[in-house]
């Protein structure tokens, strides 16, 4: 067994979940399903990008990295890609992965310059022995695989760090500062589930700091046979239990996607000495027979969904109920 072999067979043993595994899951299913996408928060555009993919035979890798790629692009939204708020020293550094069904995957950590994080993560997956590059051997790879350097940092992101630099106080605001994500899931035609994350992190972060997005089993995984979940919010919560991982194993005992996504946010609050009122962490989650679902610590989060039926944006139910 090789090491990227090794890496994505880890089992739940090794990581001390003591899940019951349910043996009655259908690995079987033959079943004909619609294709669809979800994603993180309202993207429409992202997400119908994404449909023109898969609704025209296309294969669900290519509608993920397609689709990630409008929100990475998109100069106004502050979170992904050019125009991401920057980490205190004011460089705007990306983190990003993408896992295809056969359970192959590539991520980077610590990109700059470099806008569509999504792609290079791809590259990585595709064309190394790896499954995740950092810093300036991320932005070197992804030269030599012919993206183009440019200065992710826009005038508004600047303006605005520059006046969080006059207290430089840190306290990311729920749902805005610490919306940090867009994570997407997509089934196509032939029932193939493939699954990404890219974010520029939180605002104002320390040097280096990492979150989960990039990493394969806290912000994103895949089991073709079982389904999908992909996280956002603060990063640090979700790294401490693995949720994405977690949520694709209670789907795999026979949980239906929201109710998983509730479980592993339950998880998160119910450990001893939580702060879960003053963070936000929310999941969405697609299983093999084309559900979906989602669940957030607090009210605000939402998941977009497209299939036959239309583009929605839906309302994420939610643990913390004030008042």
């Amino acid at each position: 067994m090789n090491r990227r072999s090794f890496i994505k067979s880890t089992g739940i043993a090794s990581l001390g979940l003591s899940l019951k595994i349910d043996k009655t899951f259908s690995q079987s299913d033959n079943s004909s399903v619609d294709p669809l996408v979800i994603a993180t928060w309202d993207v429409k555009k992202a997400t119908k990008k994404a449909w023109e993919i898969i609704s025209s035979n296309g294969n669900s890798l290519d509608a993920i990295e397609q689709g990630c790629m409008i929100e990475e692009a998109n100069k106004d939204g502050q979170s992904v890609g050019i125009g991401g708020l920057p980490d205190r020293e004011g460089n705007v550094t990306l983190d990003a992965c993408i896992m295809d069904h056969y359970g192959n995957c590539g991520s980077v950590v610590y990109l700059k310059d470099i806008k569509h994080a999504i792609s290079v993560a791809r590259m990585v997956m595709e064309k190394t022995p790896h499954v995740m590059l950092a810093g300036d051997g991320a932005k070197k790879f992804a030269i030599s695989m012919g993206f183009k350097k440019e200065n992710l940092l826009t005038e508004k992101s600047k303006k605005d760090w520059i006046k969080w630099k006059e207290n430089e106080e840190y306290n990311p605001i729920i749902n805005i500062e610490n919306h940090d994500t867009i994570g997407m899931l997509a089934i196509d035609k032939n029932k193939n589930i493939s699954g990404g994350c890219t974010t520029s992190g939180l605002a104002y972060k320390m040097q280096g700091r990492v979150g989960d997005s990039p990493i394969i089993g806290s912000g994103l995984f895949i089991d073709n046979e079982v389904g999908g979940a992909v996280a956002t919010g603060l990063g640090e919560e979700v790294l401490k239990t693995v949720g994405s991982f977690l949520v694709v194993e209670l789907m795999r005992q026979g949980y239906s996607p929201e109710e998983a996504c509730k479980i592993a946010i339950e998880r998160i609050v119910k450990k001893p000495g939580s702060n879960y009122k003053n963070f936000q962490v929310g999941y969405i989650a697609l299983n093999k027979k084309g559900e979906t679902g989602s669940y957030s610590i607090q009210n605000g989060f939402s998941m977009t969904q497209y299939d036959k039926t239309g583009n929605v944006n839906y309302d994420s139910p939610y643990f913390h109920k004030q008042g």
